[in-house]
């Protein structure tokens, strides 16, 4: 009797649930949805960049409300802005041998297979940039599972002091980060928003200041929040970019510290250096040193691309673009892929299967069965055709991502861009690297 004359209420913290009325204080000390003490590498927005001309883009229309008038005026600012641009990317399709044994592994589904190939290129690529050493931290901003980060560990062996940090978000399940039993590397998982993350707040990073290596695959244009889209976990480069460069690399030029690799060969004596030489263990000691030894991230998802986070504002407005521009280029670089859309059918069939195989290898982007549709909300019937949009996507998204490569340069590194799979493999097959300019490989020029 008592309890039925007890009221329950709406949880202020999460309407979800209810809690007695009398009890409500009691509960909001151990709810759940209770805010929990930030970690010292948490700082509100600090990788977010400025909150300039936001309240513009609130007040746009969608592309399919544009009058043809206006949109054939957007497409003629694309190609004079994109003239002289290269649109073709050179192939660097590679693979790694740490993967052999799992690509040839007769069990995989079609799926996996493409993953496996996506991370294999992605391991040859940063191999080929002599990025694969013992002395330093590996950065996996959305790593998910943390498969990239898995076999970046198998390919090092036994390299000495190697450390892992994944970046993720959302709670992960299946992760891989278990089976590393290592000594000589050291896996930590961070779930945070990039948007939030200092790096040189992390103990390892603050107190070993090593040089970092920052991967990813795949890394969208953005953004505030990570976005759960299909079952997909979406996460963004150029807040990756801001965290690498304005915050972690940055922090040590304004205190003008010596990073552990640099300190390392400064102390040590000529007979040092010659014995290390010799045994072929100093040339993994870099001559000159900088925070960020190199940047490896397969790009995606122009279309959710956010004009704040966006580190290529000012090779923008060199062009004479802005916020609204900006705002339906990345609408339109959806165009892209415009042609290429899964069924419904194929996508509960997809969905039916993951849950009936939990090992299976789907991850952030599953680009198997597409079929020829139309675009949904952007598609302008009667105006343009599927493959003129298709080039216009293409160069929205050149476009966007030669903003990061200035961006890049302007802070004293040698980008590139190129193909890093086939577009059978995976319909966003461009992989961002970035090496310093001290950095000697070949094959770091944009």
């Amino acid at each position: 009797m008592e309890e039925d004359a007890r009221k329950r209420i709406l949880c202020p913290l999460d309407p979800k649930h209810t809690v007695y009325e009398d009890q409500l204080a009691k509960h909001l000390k151990k709810c759940n949805s209770r805010e929990k003490p930030k970690p010292d590498f948490y700082i509100q927005d600090i990788n977010a960049g400025l909150k300039d001309e936001t309240e513009i883009l609130e007040q746009l229309v969608p592309i399919s409300s544009l009058s043809e008038e206006q949109l054939e005026k957007l497409i003629k600012k694309l190609r004079k802005a994109s003239e002289g641009l290269n649109s073709t990317l050179k192939d660097h399709i590679m693979s790694h041998p740490a993967l052999h044994d799992a690509l040839n592994d007769p069990k995989n589904g079609d799926s996996a297979t493409k993953h496996l190939k996506q991370q294999a290129s992605i391991l040859g690529n940063i191999e080929k940039l002599k990025l694969l050493g013992p002395r330093r931290c590996f950065v996996e901003f959305g790593a998910g599972k943390g498969k990239l980060s898995h076999w970046v560990d198998i390919a090092l062996k036994d390299a000495e002091k190697v450390h892992f940090i994944l970046v993720e978000k959302v709670t992960t399940r299946f992760k891989v980060d278990g089976k590393h039993r290592k000594k000589n590397s050291v896996f930590e998982r961070l779930q945070i928003d990039i948007q939030h993350l200092c790096l040189n707040k992390i103990p390892v990073l603050r107190e070993g200041k090593l040089p970092v290596v920052g991967i990813g695959k795949h890394l969208c244009g953005m953004a505030t929040d990570d976005v759960v889209s299909g079952g997909h976990i979406i996460v963004f480069a150029d807040l990756a970019l801001r965290c690498l460069i304005e915050t972690y690399a940055a922090s040590f030029e304004e205190r003008n510290e010596e990073p552990l690799a640099k300190r390392i060969k400064n102390d040590k004596t000529e007979k040092e250096i010659y014995t290390l030489a010799k045994e072929g263990n100093e040339k993994n000691v870099p001559e000159k040193w900088n925070p960020v030894a190199g940047i490896v991230i397969a790009l995606c998802c122009h279309h959710r691309c956010d004009w704040r986070h966006y580190v290529g504002k000012e090779y923008f407005r060199a062009l004479g673009l802005g916020a609204v521009e900006f705002h339906y280029f990345q609408r339109m670089s959806s165009w892209a892929t415009c042609g290429m859309r899964k069924t419904s059918l194929e996508t509960s069939n997809s969905t039916t299967k993951r849950q009936d195989n939990q090992n299976d290898d789907s991850e952030e982007h599953d680009d198997g069965g597409y079929r020829i549709t139309d675009d949904g909300a952007d598609s302008l019937p009667g105006l343009l055709s599927v493959e003129e949009k298709k080039k216009i996507g293409h160069l929205c998204k050149l476009l966007i991502d030669q903003g990061r490569i200035q961006y890049l340069q302007q802070k004293g590194f040698s980008p590139a861009l190129q193909y890093y799979t086939d577009p059978l493999v995976s319909l966003e097959n461009v992989l961002l690297t970035a090496l310093p300019n001290h950095s000697s490989s070949p094959e770091t020029t944009a």
